[in-house]
């Protein structure tokens, strides 16, 4: 029945002959396993005769659920992860999912997911982050898969609210937020919208063919608007280190080129304590060229750390 059920979720229709060659039965024992699909609330649509067959559709309710072991598996420690997450309203429904997922799971599961949480650290959501709606989360995926004309309200950084019409493209789930890339019908330009900041979005109905991207994919797009976003400081710092080697550590949140034997290090940011933190953790000397906000945050924290390394407890050097 779990192979049965495999090829039936294809959605394809299937030939009841080509059908019953696969699954190596004969086609009364076919006719047995439908029915058995059928008494567990799955939708099997036949067609009688010779050339008939079967085709699965979906249903007004969801039946049971038949996984393989790795899938249950992965199903878990996907519950698992959801249950610390920031979509607003996911945690408590991820636990109780994650609840009968377990007590459902042969013994032999269950030791797997016990092992995987017992091994895991997991810091939980971060702290600060905008949390999204979870209906505003699945609305506009819904709306992307379906290529959906939405309609929604958006509150701007300025906190300035406005009604958009927007043909939906991708979500994207970029460090602590969420984004919906769209084409603004109303501005006739790419867009891409933070999803903590949507309220009320509304499906029309109306299909739409989508647009070509003006870039590699809607992460990229993102990234490029966040870049381009005008924020409080401009950060330039000359490190004496290879480029190769503090680009990881900076990531995608700015830009190191080479810069003779060192580097040169630019963010754009609103807060100081990222580029601080990344100096820190680069252990290399470095010159800051702008702004003067970060050097005189740079010398508070060393002044910082320098009291408790003369004060602090414990022996210290020379004692």
């Amino acid at each position: 029945m779990l192979r049965l059920l495999s090829l039936l979720q294809t959605h394809r229709y299937w030939p009841g002959p080509e059908l019953s060659e696969r699954l190596e039965v004969s086609p009364r024992t076919l006719r047995r396993d439908v029915d058995r699909l059928r008494d567990l609330g799955y939708t099997v649509d036949a067609v009688r005769g010779a050339a008939g067959g079967y085709q699965l559709r979906a249903g007004g309710s969801l039946p049971p659920l038949l996984l393989e072991d790795e899938e249950a598996v992965a199903i878990a420690v996907g519950l698992r992860t959801a249950a610390v997450g920031a979509v607003a309203g996911t945690d408590d429904r991820s636990v109780q999912a994650l609840s009968k997922v377990l007590s459902l799971m042969p013994p032999r599961l269950r030791r797997q997911m016990d092992a995987v949480a017992s091994q895991t650290d997991s810091p939980g959501p971060w702290e600060g982050a905008p949390v999204v709606d979870a209906t505003v989360l699945t609305t506009l995926a819904q709306a992307c898969r379906d290529s959906e004309l939405l309609r929604f309200d958006y509150t701007a950084r300025e906190a300035e609210v406005s009604h958009r019409r927007v043909e939906p493209l991708r979500l994207v789930s970029l460090g602590r937020r969420w984004y919906l890339v769209a084409w603004d019908r109303d501005r006739t330009d790419w867009r891409s919208f933070r999803l903590d900041r949507i309220t009320a979005p509304e499906p029309t109905g109306q299909r739409f063919r989508p647009r070509e991207l003006p870039a590699d994919d809607a992460l990229a797009f993102v990234q490029q608007g966040i870049r381009r976003m005008p924020q409080r400081h401009a950060v330039r710092v000359r490190l004496a280190m290879p480029a190769d080697e503090l680009t990881p550590q900076v990531g995608r949140w700015g830009t190191v080129t080479a810069d003779g034997d060192g580097c040169l290090l630019e963010m754009n940011v609103d807060d100081l304590h990222w580029p601080v933190m990344v100096l820190a953790s680069s252990g290399a000397d470095f010159v800051v060229e702008s702004p003067p906000e970060l050097a005189d945050s740079v010398a508070e924290v060393a002044a910082r750390f320098a009291r408790v390394t003369s004060d602090g407890p414990g022996p210290r050097s020379g004692t």
